[in-house]
């Protein structure tokens, strides 16, 4: 524990990094734990020199507007959540006297125009078909896969042929591939990850086809570094090739939850298929199209209603 008498007068940018060190180090997961560095990195940039003690609403308000003059508003809120925690552990060590967090107003530059998230069912078709599946794996396999199952990209390079079980059309999610660091398999997302995805039959003959002469154990995809920014420079090109919306690897999830939530597929099933830890993300990463489905199912009511006459 801290004494008051000694640290308020600690760099507040020490005391965060200290703070980090201690409680969130080995705790999370190491993506997260770079965030928690980063906002690290911009107290040093813009509060070099300001203790615990001198802060105050005042002070932590010009903080956020600093931060906000170069980051949309989204950005500067994930940015007050990663230093609250923070702060509200030195009000209670008695470091600072009154939340400085409190009625905080969150700012931020105008967001840049939104790329389009996914593709509809006849644009992902043009892709798919302009996708060239030799008989060796290339990265076009990998889109093909992730188009078909939704799962995250990381999820995909982490797969080995052994998680294919073909007599049963099921695939096995179980770990991620630290495609950041490249420090090899990493555990998933959360428990809820761990899943088996049943596949169509046209995918695991392909599949069967592809994977039969690989070992057993090592990752289909991987072979030296791999970076997100390069499956995203292909898929770009084949969506520039086509004429279609230029999306990202991640689109391809958005793009196979929404082809589902379309065909009627119930949004428990689609949570489970993708991964997600509770319906409620699943609910909130596809509002719009569930508002959509809604308002075509008011329409399906009141033309069962207006038949009971």
């Amino acid at each position: 524990m801290y004494t008051t008498t000694t640290n308020n007068t600690m760099l507040f940018c020490d005391y965060y990094k200290q703070w980090i060190t201690v409680y969130k180090e080995g705790a999370i997961r190491p993506v997260t734990m770079s965030k928690y560095n980063m906002a690290h990195q911009w107290l040093e940039k813009l509060i070099p020199n300001l203790t615990i003690g001198e802060l105050d609403r005042f002070s932590y308000q010009k903080l956020l507007n600093d931060y906000a003059m170069s980051h949309e508003r989204q950005t500067t809120m994930d940015f007050h959540h990663h230093l609250k925690c923070a702060i509200l552990d030195a009000v209670d060590e008695g470091l600072i006297l009154r939340d400085p967090t409190r009625k905080a107003i969150i700012k931020g530059k105008t967001p840049r125009k939104k790329k389009p998230k996914y593709l509809n069912q006849y644009e992902l078709h043009k892709l798919l078909d302009n996708l060239d599946l030799k008989s060796e794996v290339n990265l076009d396999w990998l889109i093909l896969l992730i188009a078909k199952t939704g799962m995250r990209f990381s999820e995909a390079l982490a797969l080995t042929p052994k998680d294919f079980d073909l007599s049963r059309q099921m695939l096995s999610v179980s770990k991620t591939w630290d495609y950041k660091n490249h420090t090899g398999f990493l555990p998933t997302k959360n428990k809820s990850s761990i899943r088996k995805i049943p596949l169509d039959w046209q995918t695991v003959m392909q599949f069967a086809e592809l994977v039969k002469r690989l070992p057993e154990d090592e990752p289909i995809f991987v072979n030296g570094k791999i970076y997100n920014s390069t499956i995203n420079s292909v898929l770009a090109r084949h969506c520039k090739e086509v004429d279609i919306p230029i999306i990202s690897i991640h689109g391809l999830r958005h793009t196979h939850a929404s082809l589902l939530l379309f065909a009627g597929v119930s949004i428990a099933s689609v949570a489970r298929r993708l991964g997600h830890s509770n319906i409620t993300t699943t609910q909130k990463t596809y509002l719009h199209i569930i508002q959509e489905l809604e308002s075509k199912d008011i329409d399906l009511i009141m033309r069962a209603l207006s038949n009971l006459n």
